[in-house]
């Protein structure tokens, strides 16, 4: 009994940073695990109540810079210190957005360290770093979203790669974790950062099946968050849950007739934060895959580019209320291929970091050379 009400806590508690509760402001009517996943059968989607008829979508394209593992302490300090001056930057000025969102690793950066250096500094998400961004939040009344590396106590010794939405309160309402990461294309090596597809039968068991595509509904939209690239399956079926902005993270390039292409076919706003220019970040060129940050409209035109590849903000106004008035599901006949996708298999199986975590990016290149699924 005492494993069974620990293991009903850790879902409910999972719940609420995951962004599977449907209102920050009303956790106890929702305090469940959700098991049946929310997709309606009417075109219509779960929402809350809305606070502004419109909100403005700040996306911050700022610079990415790593560090060596010994010197961590000094290098999140001086990242955090720059990302805190980059919300102040965005609120000297001009348009104050509703919502600021940052790219992939503001905090961390991204080389090619070992798992166990990761995790020697790795935030906890809520953690120290998070709640001095959350003091800007409720400073500035804005919503945050950005994405880092993270550790969690309930799962030891896995590294995660998660999105995190602050809210204007300075509450943790979103902890989205990455749902896959690409296999078999970089070369002699392999992320091993722990995705929900990598560990997907006890994730779901943590937190339920509704948590693999989180949708974090908020007084300012439904949200949805990935730094899954070239995969618009994932970015559909946010879509037929109800996202209704989509905030994808980036951090090295990403093709953009893909996130273009995601707010078009599903009638969705959808932006993505790139970093900027980036000197003197370790091991890369200093405009290494920087640039071209972007808000799409719901039918795929350009709300705004960064026109530049240095650090800077572009905005949108995104008139939330009457957009929802005549939104719905995107328009798909799944009658026609789901007996096609109920076939397929993907190259590689879930699950796979659930018996190994790889030591390092070497090491996760040696374990899963012979772990495909498809002939060679």
């Amino acid at each position: 009994m005492k494993n069974s009400s620990r293991r009903d806590f850790l879902k409910i508690s999972a719940a609420t940073t995951l962004g599977i509760i449907s209102n920050a402001k009303s956790f106890s009517s929702d305090l469940k695990r959700k098991d049946d996943i929310s997709v309606k059968a009417d075109g219509t989607y779960e929402v809350v109540p809305l606070a502004k008829s419109s909100i403005t979508l700040g996306v911050v394209q700022s610079r990415v810079r790593a560090f060596e593992a010994s010197e961590a302490k000094r290098g999140i300090a001086e990242n955090l210190k720059h990302f805190l001056e980059l919300i102040d930057k965005a609120f000297y000025y001009g348009t104050r957005p509703d919502i600021l969102f940052f790219h992939e690793f503001p905090i961390t950066g991204w080389r090619k360290w070992t798992r166990k250096e990761i995790l020697s500094f790795a935030p906890e998400v809520p953690g120290e770093e998070t709640e001095q961004i959350a003091k800007k939040a409720r400073e500035y009344g804005c919503y945050i979203v950005f994405g880092t590396y993270a550790k969690d106590k309930d799962w030891p010794g896995h590294v995660l790669s998660i999105t995190v939405i602050i809210d204007s309160k300075g509450e943790v309402i979103g902890k989205h974790w990455k749902a896959r990461n690409i296999k078999g294309v970089f070369p002699g090596f392999e992320l091993f950062t722990t995705t929900i597809y990598d560990v997907l039968d006890r994730y779901i068991e943590m937190y339920g099946a509704d948590a693999v595509i989180p949708v974090t509904r908020t007084p300012y939209g439904n949200i949805s968050t990935t730094s899954t690239q070239n995969e618009p399956e994932i970015i559909r079926a946010m879509a037929i849950k109800g996202a209704e902005i989509v905030l994808r993270t980036a951090s090295g390039g990403f093709n953009p007739l893909d996130v273009q292409a995601s707010a078009m076919y599903n009638k969705i706003y959808v932006a993505i934060a790139n970093n900027a220019y980036s000197p003197d970040n370790p091991g890369f060129f200093d405009d290494a895959g920087s640039g071209g940050s972007a808000i799409y409209g719901p039918d795929g035109k350009p709300l705004a580019i960064a026109d530049t590849k240095f650090e800077t903000m572009i905005t949108a106004r995104i008139p939330i209320a009457s957009f929802r008035e005549t939104h719905r599901q995107p328009i798909l006949h799944s009658e026609l291929y789901m007996p096609v996708l109920e076939k397929y298999r993907s190259n590689y199986p879930p699950n796979l970091f659930l018996s190994y975590q790889p030591e390092d990016l070497i090491d996760a290149k040696r374990y899963l050379s012979e772990k495909s699924r498809w002939k060679k």
